[in-house]
């Protein structure tokens, strides 16, 4: 399968969205197809073998909406089809202004003396607003008409359509009286008005992709034949080497080969203090160069660097629907047809059964179908999470999806992994213990030649330890690691095993001399590594791994917004317990395995919403079990595939933002959805005349196509207003 975006236009409601969803998913070779309202984007995944992007442009095209293929580069830049969106408003908007404004003032102050041939005259002022500036409303109610469906473009095409018609019968054969025009004048008008606002803002919530695309470079200082060119970045190959100064962006994802430097990477990982980089550490394209000139190696480049990825995760993330949408859909879907049936009743007993006149009835029934609003309801959630989300890649939060956002604000319980989440992962060994006649040195030299194999932090520190000292490691073969418990190799011809005391228990190996030692190692919190050989236990090393210095801060925050904690680590009892205490945490687990993890949070989400923090290298099985996976790794390449929340900043403070910013979110989509719902309920009613008899009260289609209009922008403000909250 492959993955297209499509830029879709024409499109005015939740109802055209469920349109072009419907025809994109049942198009021959479509796996999945996702339509964004708010970005005006469909994502489609696809079998290359069955069909292609140009007939799923003709699959959108055939409903009556504009449709063309998105740029697959890193920097897909909307700005131009935006323009040309509110240029199009625009042109529409001053034509719209320039005849309706009139239509409005002859209606107005001559209602009581008309002048000669008024009626004619406002005909001809409304005329063109009728069918240039409303044009787009007939092309979208005719497409959803053919589709067997209706729109927010049906509501107004009925609405002015008939105040437009039954003023020229007036015209013609009634002399003009009490005729309409200027009423389907200015209510064009105004919902276009609307639709220019809303467009606006619109863009507003997706300024988060924009100002992050806005980060790429422009050039690159290439050392070629020994001499420096100035190229294109597009240019750039991986291998290429690059020469940056102070003041200038990393041009590309790399590797620093000569030079020491301090970064600014705030634009990506939210971190406003600048860290040092020098020979053989990796560089962040896009991230500027503070201090000091260096020489890099071109690593990644496009759409694979960390910037490209990012922008392409918050994408994916702002198409996704959360949850609480599907009931917003549901009443959508229903909403148009429902409006309809509510006008002609309203025609129907108006007129028929209580007698009223042809033009009280036509009035009520405009404002019925020109006051209902559709597009708030569409416009709830999208925006919110547009905003939600933007403002977490602003701080270096990256939320996979509308999904994760609402599942983060539910979670009541969060599980941590302790090495390199509650602590630094920054382990250094800090004693050893060997039996009589066998040296620390020896020790460090047998360890570090098994560990040599290993990825852990226990492994990779004892293999540090061993370098310090200048200790050549023994040359070992037959490498067999065991998750969680340690590993075993054969070293010079004979076998070793490395690990936790109860792996080396477990083999058969009576590890009692080194017991007292390795108790009071773990009592201070240090994790406690054993060396066997010959069938007898040679050693032991304590490492020692400082908690976060902002752990408890973190989990006291979590406590005082009712999260309860728990940490979970392969360490043993008493390591686990001082570092819990440490930190502040509720209750720990020790001792388990990395395939235990799973099943203990499986068990603790029988009873509540469970949330797993790891550091997305060795808990992807925990990770996936939870209701949502949070990855601290630093932007690394695993830890963003492996959460559905994930840190570019390493700091545990981002995890209670993380659910705060998520809560914040939520609580705007409900006020969102209820506007929207109260709007309608109250609206739609009193456009009815249903409180007329009582008092008086009868909307005037003008005031109701206004509220109208005004109804989604005030939805699109709600979400903005988000930005204004601290998280």
């Amino acid at each position: 399968m492959e993955k297209v975006d499509l830029k879709i236009t024409g499109m005015h409601c939740e109802s055209c969205v469920k349109l072009v969803e419907k025809a994109l998913g049942k198009a021959e070779g479509v796996d999945t197809a996702v339509v964004n309202f708010i970005a005006g984007k469909a994502s489609v995944s696809y079998d290359p073998a069955v069909t292609d992007p140009s007939r799923l442009v003709r699959e959108v095209e055939k409903r009556g909406y504009g449709a063309r293929l998105l740029d697959s580069g890193v920097t897909r830049k909307d700005d131009s089809l935006y323009r040309d969106e509110l240029r199009v408003l625009r042109r529409r908007l001053i034509t719209g202004a320039v005849f309706a404004i009139p239509a409005l003032i002859f209606g107005m102050f001559f209602m009581q003396s008309p002048i000669p041939f008024q009626g004619y005259i406002l005909w001809i002022l409304a005329t063109p607003v009728q069918f240039y500036v409303g044009r787009e409303f007939y092309r979208g109610a005719w497409a959803a008409f053919r589709n067997g469906t209706s729109n927010m473009d049906t509501l107004v095409a009925l609405g002015t359509s008939a105040a437009y018609f039954y003023s020229v019968f007036l015209v013609l054969f009634e002399g003009g009286h009490d005729q309409y025009f200027e009423a389907s004048a200015v209510l064009i008008t105004l919902v276009v008005f609307g639709k220019y606002l809303e467009a606006l803002s619109k863009h507003r919530t997706s300024e988060a992709i924009s100002s992050l695309e806005k980060l790429f470079p422009k050039e690159a200082s290439l050392v070629r034949n020994g001499l420096e060119v100035l190229v294109p970045v597009e240019e750039l190959d991986p291998g290429d080497i690059l020469v940056v100064r102070p003041g200038e962006q990393v041009p590309v994802d790399g590797e620093i080969i000569k030079g020491r430097t301090t970064l600014d990477e705030s634009m990506i990982t939210g971190e406003s203090v600048p860290v040092s980089r020098g020979e053989g550490q990796e560089v962040i394209g896009s991230t500027i160069n503070r201090e000091g000139s260096f020489t890099m190696k071109v690593v990644r480049i496009g759409a694979e660097t960390m910037l490209a990825k990012i922008i392409r995760l918050v994408e994916d993330a702002q198409m996704q629907k959360a949850p609480v949408q599907r009931f917003a859909d549901r009443v959508s879907s229903r909403f148009v047809p429902a409006v309809i049936a509510i006008a002609c009743m309203t025609f129907i007993l108006w007129f028929f059964v209580l007698g009223a006149s042809p033009g009280f009835a036509l009035v009520a029934t405009v404002s019925v179908l020109v006051i209902a609003c559709p597009c708030a309801l569409g416009l709830a959630t999208p925006t919110a999470i547009m905003v939600g989300t933007g403002m977490g890649a602003r701080e270096g939060i990256l939320i996979k999806g509308g999904d994760a956002l609402e599942t983060a604000g539910r979670v009541s319980h969060i599980v941590f992994d302790k090495t390199g989440t509650i602590t630094q992962a920054a382990l250094e060994v800090t004693a050893i213990t060997v039996q009589d006649g066998f040296s620390e040195a020896e020790f460090l030299r047998m360890a570090a030649a098994i560990e040599l194999g290993s990825e852990h932090p226990l492994a990779q520190a004892l293999v540090r330890k061993a370098g310090a000292l200048g200790i050549e490691p023994a040359g070992a073969e037959a490498f067999l690691s065991h998750a969680g418990r340690g590993a075993e190799a054969m070293v010079e011809g004979s076998p070793y095993l490395i690990g936790s005391l109860r792996f080396i228990e477990e083999a058969g190996i009576d590890t009692a001399l080194f017991r007292a030692a390795a108790e009071q190692a773990e009592a201070e919190g240090q994790t406690v590594i054993m060396l066997a050989g010959a069938g007898n236990a040679l050693g032991i090393a304590a490492l020692s791994d400082s908690l976060r210095p902002e752990a408890e801060e973190a989990v006291r925050r979590l406590h005082a917004m009712g999260i309860s904690t728990t940490m979970i680590t392969g360490d043993n009892e008493r390591v686990a317990h001082a570092i819990a205490v440490q930190a502040g945490i509720s209750s720990y687990r020790a001792g388990v395995l990395p395939a235990e993890k799973a099943a203990f949070i499986k068990e603790l989400q029988e009873k509540e919403t469970v949330a797993m923090v790891g550091d997305g290298i060795n808990d992807a099985p925990a990770l996936a079990q939870a209701d949502i996976g949070i990855a601290m790794g630093s932007g690394t390449d695993i830890a963003m595939e492996a959460g559905d929340i994930v840190f570019m900043r390493d700091d545990l403070l981002s995890l209670p933002r993380a659910i705060r910013l998520s809560r914040l979110t939520m609580q705007r989509i409900r006020l969102n959805l209820f506007w929207a719902l109260f709007y309608n309920v109250i609206g739609i009613p009193v456009a009815a005349g249903l409180f007329y008899p009582w008092t008086g009260w009868l909307l005037n289609p003008m005031i109701a196509g206004g509220a109208m209009a005004m109804s989604s922008v005030s939805v699109v403000l709600s979400s903005l207003f988000l930005k204004r909250k601290k998280f």
